[in-house]
């Protein structure tokens, strides 16, 4: 039993990823992108930001087929929040009403690890979100990790990958390869932390 319950906790962490990645489309200027339950197509599951994510796509499809009530799009953002609850996180609630789209968003949307703080502005800020938000939502590789196969990068951002805590701004990366890509990243999440702690 133990093991099934942690299957599906390392499973569910997909559901965190997929969630980000379908809403991390929105352009806040065209109003296109975001989550409206587009990741479960096949163009926006081929982004290469996108990689493994069909296998969480695919362990939900069979739950989904019982609630065909819910649209893909709410779906899946509850189950991002069923996601972080289940690890530990915050309680987040949820408000069911998005429509699915049928359009994926262009590729190149979402940020890429091998980029510094400026791409990661443009990202965010391209969502309409800012440097408080860069931090918070940094915060979430807390959770899962990396597949060489999938990112080019190997290993997890924290020593428990399976719990949602903020250890992910208070360790160093376990990984020399994931810590090398991410280090810009990790540093501006420290610096704007710390500049908006005061």
């Amino acid at each position: 039993m133990i093991c099934l319950h942690l299957f599906f906790i390392i499973k569910l962490n997909k559901c965190v990823r997929g969630r980000w990645h379908s809403a991390g489309t929105f352009d806040v200027e065209t109003k296109t992108g975001g989550p409206f339950g587009t990741i479960r197509h096949g163009d926006e599951l081929a982004h290469e930001a996108n990689s493994g994510l069909d296998i969480a796509v695919g362990l939900l499809e069979p739950i989904k087929a019982q609630f065909p009530i819910l649209t893909y799009a709410d779906f899946y953002q509850l189950a991002g929040v069923v996601a972080v609850e289940i690890t530990g996180g915050p309680e987040i609630p949820f408000h069911p009403g998005r429509p699915d789209k049928s359009e994926p968003p262009p590729e190149g949307r979402l940020p890429q690890a091998t980029q510094g703080p400026a791409h990661l502005r443009d990202v965010f800020y391209r969502m309409g979100l800012c440097d408080k938000d860069i931090v918070a939502l940094s915060g979430g590789h807390t959770l899962g990790r990396c597949h060489k196969e999938r990112s080019g990068f190997e290993g997890p951002w924290t020593s428990n990958p399976l719990i949602f805590d903020n250890s992910y701004f208070r360790q160093d990366l376990l990984s020399t390869e994931a810590h090398n890509a991410m280090h810009n990243q990790k540093q501006l999440a420290y610096a704007f932390s710390s500049i908006h702690s005061n």
